[in-house]
């Protein structure tokens, strides 16, 4: 097997080719002093995993790289403007070991910043060849997205006071409540790119089925390593706060609730003492990864994400051989081996 770097240089290689078409669609119609802060998301790095699936699933239904191009950055702005919204949802200061925006500039501008985001988003679908079917695929994936954003926050257990969050706040959440806000939050836009690139090649349905359910499943996969790598990573490879969820009191953590799922009553209620505090200490996170860490969870979540990765190749069985889908296998092995 390829080494995960090796694997990671193929993807960012394709990756990247949509940076010149990201930054153009940006910098149009934006006043000078503000492009700064507009560029600053894009110029923070990141994997660009979700561009290279649209362009790879494209390829890998006998389209155009070019033709792909336009809506894979498009996809990709979709990615970078819902973590300016996370951000500010989650006031987070660290994103790729940078500054956010919010940090940077302030919550109001971050937003302005995301709404132009949105607007260049539909520049760039408008320059595709299906722009009526990708507008409507895009206005989906959003709509989805936003429901998995508010159900994350509906499960955190304390530290928001608006009235709506309390009254609705999840004091107990199953692993069903859990996999039906990864499935929007997370998993929506990694289905919808690989979608993307099948429409670009005009892919015969079959085709289209088996890249969405690929793209489903990677995503629910790559969501339970990020909680994984949430918990146990090393931040400084993680580019990431660990432990940030906890710090945020959420609920929707594949390791956490697996955690409470295995805990006997006692760590059970010490552990959620510790999410359901209005305030979270350093001290307290090292405290519930301790009592997280007497729970086979790590090992329980790994696992459920490698089955899902194996399930999302076997999707792939029904494509044309081809070095596109050799990728996208690839691709999917990196999701469960990443640090970060």
């Amino acid at each position: 097997m390829a080494k995960m770097e090796d694997i990671l240089g193929e993807l960012s290689e394709v990756g990247r080719l949509v940076d010149p078409f990201m930054e153009k669609a940006l910098a149009n119609m934006v006043s000078s002093d503000f492009l700064e802060i507009v560029l600053h998301q894009v110029k923070t790095g990141g994997k660009r995993v979700r561009p290279a699936l649209v362009i790879l699933s494209c390829e890998a239904c006998g389209g155009s790289r070019e033709d792909a191009l336009p809506v894979a950055a498009a996809i990709e702005l979709i990615h970078e403007y819902s973590l300016i919204f996370d951000d500010i949802i989650d006031r987070g200061e660290i994103r790729r070991g940078k500054p956010t925006v919010r940090k940077l500039y302030g919550d109001i501008m971050a937003l302005l910043a995301a709404l132009h985001y949105r607007e260049s988003i539909s520049e760039l679908v408008n320059q595709s060849k299906k722009p009526l079917e990708l507008h409507a695929l895009i206005a989906e994936t959003i709509k989805r997205i936003i429901e998995g954003e508010r159900l994350d926050i509906l499960f955190e257990q304390a530290g928001r006071r608006e009235e709506y969050i309390v009254k609705h706040r999840y004091r107990e959440i199953d692993f069903s409540d859990y996999l039906r806000m990864i499935e929007y939050k997370t998993a929506a836009l990694i289905e919808a790119a690989c979608l993307a690139g099948a429409i670009i090649a005009d892919a015969p349905p079959v085709q289209c089925d088996a890249l969405a359910k690929y793209g489903r499943k990677i995503g629910i996969a790559f969501q339970l390593i990020d909680d994984l790598l949430d918990i146990f990573g090393e931040e400084k490879t993680f580019g990431k706060k660990v432990g940030k969820d906890i710090l945020e009191h959420k609920l929707g953590n594949a390791i956490i609730l697996k955690a409470l799922q295995n805990l006997p009553k006692e760590k059970r209620e010490d552990l959620l003492e510790i999410l359901r505090s209005e305030k979270i200490s350093e001290e307290d996170v090292r405290k519930a990864i301790k009592i997280i860490s007497m729970t086979n969870a790590r090992e329980e979540v790994y696992n459920m994400a490698l089955t899902l990765v194996e399930d999302a190749k076997k999707s792939l069985l029904g494509l044309p051989v081809s070095q596109a889908r050799s990728k996208l296998e690839k691709l999917a092995d990196f999701i469960v081996k990443r640090k970060f």
